[in-house]
């Protein structure tokens, strides 16, 4: 019974990644137009179509939000402090004691939490110091200091400083259990700092858009794209446009398919990458990583292997196909259809259908996605209309499920570098009565200075949007240097037998936090 579990999971494996390389090949070449000869063929307008499209989109963006861009930009590249304070506010008329004499509103309304966070990415050094007031008990120096090669903690009930070295994680793992750990492992405290640079670091993206994606476009055969005019109505516009047919054969289809499993099976570069990833995935944690790592691999390898034999018996009837249409060298209309399968009783039908019209002052977009199998079928519909005109916005975007609605109204309003706004976000679900989440406030970006304050509440039809409440307050402001916990009193952990760890959190951490929290509890004004 194990046996037919596991061949189902690599069987959906192989079956993912035929599904993968057939999104690729259909919706994602739209990166290579940056590596093509630009002509006038029907096979590179309609790629260059889709990468203006992106490109069009990602501009809008930046040009509206290029405050909060540029900021975040200044805190990668030099040294930065935010101090972020949270408070909440409750009041339920309604709420009860419990007899006990503690009112929830007392303990919420009397409570904070204010960290304050300095960073320098570029030399990768992180430190935050957080305070808090609960209940009136006030808890103050919890510190942490971050490196490429140590962690450092202080707690206000230690007198040392508590430090582990990237490089005595592995072996202390290997002595308290030989038979798991290698003796290799490491905290990965690097890919902290990695994942701010995005969800892939610029070389490997260069990578996979020229070893995959230019490699698809220059596979695709320039007859599979045909080109005529054809007027259509966009969003109650007559768009006089250019209407490019992409068509491959069920033949054509498998074997561009095997083609790029047969790259993606002797690709090293490419089993490193997700190796990366899952390690980042982990937040550099690779304490537990050997042995997932192994299935990793073992798992691809098998699955691009599985893909490579089903693929005779792997069903895609009808080809691929997609048609667009482009008006201004941006894509207005899209239908996409396609059917696919491990045989004819397994076969799944997907289409994408919609219009959207790009411009400087409004992006509005409408699509239609459906599926269905043998079992099931199913059908979403996103849409949005999005208005950028003086310096305001009005927006309005929304997701459809059957009867189930996620819907976002917002409004802003950006003049000399400060952004007011209101953002509503709505669930419309019949079975729970759904909901909103209200998030309202400001932000103001002033040269190495930024302050925001953001306010956060929920409706539903028995909570209403005043009885509960969170705001954000944000102060922050680039620096000369990062603040660094002082070394003159420190425990390193790393280099202690797991067993004088054990001894040292039992006879001396635990009494004393102990003895700190009792003195907390006696004079923080709260009765328990």
């Amino acid at each position: 019974m194990g046996e037919s579990t596991n061949d189902n999971q690599k069987k959906g494996v192989s079956k993912g990644i035929i599904a993968l390389i057939v999104g690729v090949i259909v919706l994602a070449g739209g990166s290579a137009a940056a590596f093509m000869i630009l002509n006038n063929s029907p096979k590179a307008s309609y790629f260059l179509a889709e990468k203006n499209t992106i490109d069009y989109m990602v501009e809008q963006m930046e040009n509206r939000y290029e405050p909060e861009l540029d900021w975040y930009e200044k805190t990668q590249t030099g040294k930065s402090s935010s101090t972020v304070e949270l408070t909440a506010a409750y009041n339920d008329p309604a709420a009860s004691t419990g007899g006990y004499g503690l009112d929830p509103s007392m303990f919420i309304n009397n409570s904070s939490i204010i960290l304050d966070a300095q960073t320098d990415m570029k030399n990768r050094q992180i430190y935050t110091d957080l305070k808090a007031t609960i209940g009136g008990m006030e808890i103050d120096d919890i510190q942490l200091y971050l490196t490429e090669e140590k962690l450092m903690l202080g707690l206000p009930f230690l007198e040392e400083v508590i430090q582990m070295n990237d490089e005595d994680l592995g072996p202390l793992l290997h002595e308290a259990d030989p038979d798991v750990f290698t003796g290799e492992e490491k905290l990965g405290l690097e890919t902290i700092f990695e994942s701010t640079e995005g969800i892939l670091p610029e070389e490997d993206i260069e990578y996979l858009e020229k070893e995959y994606l230019k490699f698809i476009y220059d596979e695709l055969p320039e007859d599979a794209f045909t080109s005529s005019d054809e007027s259509i109505d966009v969003n109650g516009k007559s768009i006089n446009s250019e209407k490019i047919a992409f068509k491959l054969s069920e033949e054509q289809s498998k074997d561009l398919i095997t083609t790029v499993l047969d790259k993606m099976e002797n690709d090293d570069r490419l089993k490193k990458i997700l190796v990366d990833q899952m390690t980042a995935q982990q937040f550099g944690s690779n304490i537990y990583m050997d042995e997932d790592i192994d299935l990793l691999m073992t798992d691809f390898e098998t699955a691009v292997a599985e893909a490579k034999q089903g693929l005779d018996e792997f069903q895609i009837p009808d080809g691929l196909s997609s048609t667009v249409w482009i008006h201004e060298d941006k894509i207005v209309q899209r239908d996409v259809a396609m059917e696919l399968g491990p045989n004819e009783e397994e076969l799944t039908a997907l289409s994408v259908k919609g219009t959207q019209l790009l411009t400087d002052r409004n992006q509005f977009f409408n699509y239609d996605m459906t599926f269905s199998d043998a079992y099931s079928e199913g059908s979403m519909n996103i849409s949005g209309d999005l208005t950028w005109e003086d310096n305001q916005a009005t927006d309005s975007i929304s997701l459809s499920v059957e009867d189930i609605v996620l819907s976002y109204e917002g409004s802003e309003t950006l003049e000399d570098g400060n952004r007011d706004f209101e953002r509503t976000f709505t669930l419309q679900d019949p079975t729970s009565g759904g909901g909103s989440l209200l998030w309202s406030g400001n932000a103001t970006y002033d040269n190495d200075i930024m302050n925001s304050e953001n306010n956060v509440s929920v409706e539903t039809p028995d909570f209403g949007q005043d009885m509960f409440s969170l705001t954000i307050v944000t102060d922050g402001k680039m620096i000369d240097s990062v603040e660094k916990i002082s070394d003159e009193n420190v425990k390193e952990i790393g280099g202690m037998s797991p067993t004088e760890i054990q001894e040292y959190i039992e006879m001396d951490v635990t009494p004393k936090f102990q003895q700190w929290l009792f003195g907390l509890m006696a004079g923080g004004g709260i009765g328990f």
